[in-house]
């Protein structure tokens, strides 16, 4: 398991799920709770951002879904990975965030 495995692609497939399912679907069916801070954004809409990179480690051929529990939603790993694959992520605790 490495959050590093997770490609643009991955993250955009655990993202046209997320539309699909929902958020509440989305977090219910992979087990994660809603974002506390960091939100991804991808054309207009925002997306809570642990949940989208651990459901996206399994859109990587060979590899699963990732638990809450496996890995930091935060800076140094989810949203790290995010920013690094050009993704924009939104401290929601800023004000007008």
């Amino acid at each position: 398991m490495a959050l590093t495995d997770i490609t643009a692609s991955a993250v955009v497939q655990a993202i046209e799920e997320f539309d699909r399912l929902g958020r509440d679907g989305f977090l219910e069916t992979h087990g994660f709770g809603r974002a506390r801070r960091y939100l991804v954004e991808h054309d207009g809409k925002i997306y809570d951002s642990k949940a989208i990179v651990g459901v996206a480690h399994g859109y990587v051929p060979g590899q699963e879904a990732l638990e809450s529990s496996q890995f930091s939603g935060g800076e140094g790993h989810a949203v790290s990975v995010l920013r690094e694959l050009g993704f924009s992520v939104v401290d929601s605790s800023v004000d007008g965030a």
